[in-house]
């Protein structure tokens, strides 16, 4: 593979000196981080186990909707599964700044490959209520709450620091190839074997991971020096973000977005069944359109990030999004709305990708984890708190309004951190 040209640049915060790509778009350079073996073990292995995820996270919601017919409790389900994140992921950074990543993550793996056994075994005997689905769904919250901080700062010693914004692009895009695969699969397996096989398929699908890590052969990392270790407290991240503006508007921005953008895809099985009169396999292709949109914006990114400023994507993608979620809630035609989730998952993935390699290449490398952690409190809470928003304003006042509603939103606060941006340059400047 052609060897890709850097140049070495200042971060913004550390003043350390960093490779970064340059040069121009080539499609040659899109999987550049796939040369390292280590990567690319993890990267098939997170292929499989995501797929296993969405199908899971597709028949979950089905099968409440199904049971129920409520959609306040497909919000109350979606928020139990990463409300754990809010009271945890600090801690998860924390122990990722601290402990060899690759062990902590095969223990997080394998405490959500149990809970997915459990759901199969309890839906088979017909005893999947939904306050059971909530109780199965919090533990694997809580194992997901120490999964996400360790992988994300994995990343950069599974590859090195110039492909690294390639390698979260790559990250990105193994995340939305699942989201086109597995509820399409979901949809499949549901009409043909019922609900109980998704949940068994993705326990199974844990197991690729897991081999993956034991496969990658890795140096044997130094103990942690000890004045490295006992700064490394749970608080600190938080502290850390709240010193650096350009790190609190990132993430201000993510849970803004989050929350009220996000959530869409808690009422898509309302849109489905009640606005297109569809079924299980309407819904799946519904996920999956927005999936497609997504792996398309996660393959630019890792194409062309190093080339466009990263303002100009981040917002591009948030502004994309709102147009797209917006049009979708107006629409009762079946394809335009596919269009439109496929448009919106395209922008919805500039912004997440592109901000959070800006969040990982800025600060420092001993801070990471912790960084990462804030990350997973602030992708906690919005998952929960948009899914509850959604459910109860969809409730009150249609699923349409509820979905226009947050497009609004997220324009606004596109408009919001452009102003915060520009106001913090002009102050630089002087």
């Amino acid at each position: 593979m052609q060897t890709t040209e850097t140049a070495r640049v200042p971060e913004e915060i550390t003043g350390r000196q960093r490779r970064t790509p340059v040069g121009k778009i080539s499609l040659r350079d899109t999987f550049r981080a796939l040369r390292h073996r280590n990567y690319r073990l993890f990267f098939y292995g997170q292929l499989v186990s995501l797929i296993g995820t969405w199908m899971q996270s597709t028949a979950m919601s089905w099968l409440v909707y199904q049971i129920t017919g409520s959609k306040l409790l497909l919000g109350v389900v979606a928020a139990v599964g990463s409300a754990p994140m809010i009271f945890f992921s600090l801690w998860g950074g924390a122990i990722a700044d601290r402990y060899p990543k690759r062990a902590i993550i095969l223990w997080t793996q394998t405490a959500q490959m149990i809970p997915a056994f459990v759901l199969a075994a309890l839906a088979w005997m017909g005893l999947a209520s939904p306050w059971l689905i909530i109780a199965i769904s919090t533990v694997s919250g809580v194992a997901m709450a120490f999964d996400m901080p360790a992988r994300q700062a994995f990343t950069v010693e599974m590859t090195s620091r110039e492909d690294l914004l390639n390698a979260i692009s790559l990250n990105s895009s193994v995340f939305n190839g699942a989201r086109i695969i597995g509820p399409a699969i979901a949809g499949v397996v549901i009409g043909t074997f019922g609900t109980p096989m998704c949940f068994f398929l993705n326990g199974v699908s844990y197991i690729a991971v897991i081999i993956g890590l034991l496969m990658m052969r890795l140096p044997v990392a130094p103990p942690v020096a000890k004045e490295v270790a006992e700064p490394a407290s749970a608080w600190s991240g938080l502290i850390y973000v709240l010193k650096h503006r350009r790190v609190r508007t990132i993430l201000a921005l993510l849970g803004i977005v989050g929350i009220f953008g996000w959530s869409y895809a808690v009422l898509l099985p309302v849109f489905a069944r009640d606005v297109f009169g569809l079924g299980a396999d309407g819904y799946g292709v519904l996920m999956s359109a927005s999936g497609v949109g997504a792996l398309l914006g996660a393959l630019t990114v890792a194409t062309a990030g190093h080339v466009f400023p990263s303002r100009t994507v981040a917002l591009g993608g948030v502004w994309l999004f709102s147009a797209a979620l917006l049009a979708f809630s107006l629409t009762t035609n079946y394809y335009l709305a596919l269009v439109f989730m496929m448009v919106g998952g395209f922008g919805m993935l500039l912004f997440f990708s592109t901000s959070n390699s800006v969040m990982q290449t800025i600060v420092p490398d001993e801070m990471r984890g912790r960084l990462m952690g804030v990350w997973g409190l602030v992708f906690g809470a919005m998952i929960p708190l948009g899914s509850l928003e959604a459910g109860a304003l969809a409730h009150w006042l249609g699923a349409p309004f509820a979905l226009g509603f947050g497009a609004v939103i997220c324009a606004i606060a596109g408009l919001v951190a452009l102003i915060v941006i520009r106001r913090r340059e002009a102050e630089t400047a002087r």
